[in-house]
């Protein structure tokens, strides 16, 4: 009878540390919410690491939010609905320039080249920068990596932004296309896949890649408030990891 009692009990014990080992598989996840300036195959990386599964092995389970823009996505950061931010690092610095004690920081880079492509109305195989002269362009929001990025390439080829081109920055970047799908401006830049979309809708055809004429630039990054790399620099570590894991997959 005691020898059945010590076999009940060593049972009962092997249960509940089975029940509880399957329930800390889960529960020992830690939840993060990322949110990200646009929902792009440009970004494929973050995405790899979310169905391939290197953030789970890395201890953690990720959200992707899609704010449709820097500016939402650092105040959904500096408000603490997500703990990371995916944007353009000028945003950070936006920020600290502001004086703000604790500030976003800039923690791991994604992308090294603006992923935007200048699109026209008509299609331009033999297209020449020197013929925006005199044209409008909607380049986004003012102060972003795709509007500076754009003025660095108009530039570089000689075209002075407000002089030489009317460069627009009053459209939000989300509406863009949609803006010159209803005829505003003779150029646009757009990122994947809504570009190759609007060609195959006859809506409008790319004639330059922003990246090619743009070359190296740190365009998008990760980043987190000062407070929350402080205290969770492992949390950080393993997000870290599990990007570059996704980088190195293919």
């Amino acid at each position: 009878m005691k020898k059945f009692k010590a076999i009940s009990l060593l049972l009962s014990i092997t249960l509940m540390v089975s029940i509880g080992i399957a329930g800390c598989g889960e529960k020992g996840l830690t939840k993060i919410t990322v949110a990200e300036v646009t929902h792009s195959v440009f970004y494929a990386p973050q995405y790899v690491a979310l169905t391939e599964g290197f953030f789970k092995a890395e201890g953690l389970d990720v959200e992707f939010l899609n704010t449709k823009g820097a500016d939402k996505t650092m105040t959904a950061l500096l408000s603490d609905q997500v703990e990371i931010g995916f944007m353009g690092p000028e945003a950070s610095v936006y920020v600290y320039n502001q004086g703000k004690e604790d500030y976003a920081i800039n923690f791991a880079q994604l992308t090294q080249r603006d992923g935007s492509f200048l699109m026209g109305r008509e299609r331009d195989d033999d297209f020449d920068f020197s013929t925006l002269k005199g044209k409008t362009i909607l380049g986004g929001r003012r102060g972003g990596m795709p509007q500076m990025t754009l003025e660095y390439v108009l530039r570089k080829h000689g075209l002075e932004p407000g002089k030489d081109v009317n460069l627009r920055t009053d459209i939000q970047f989300y509406v863009m296309a949609g803006a010159f799908k209803g005829g505003e401006g003779d150029y646009v830049t757009l990122f994947e896949p809504t570009a190759s979309l609007m060609e195959r809708e006859g809506a409008g055809h790319i004639v330059a890649s922003i990246g090619k004429e743009g070359g190296y630039i740190p365009y998008t990054c990760y980043s987190a408030k000062k407070s929350y790399i402080e205290k969770n620099p492992e949390i950080i570590q393993a997000f870290t990891n599990s990007i570059y894991k996704a980088m190195c997959y293919y």
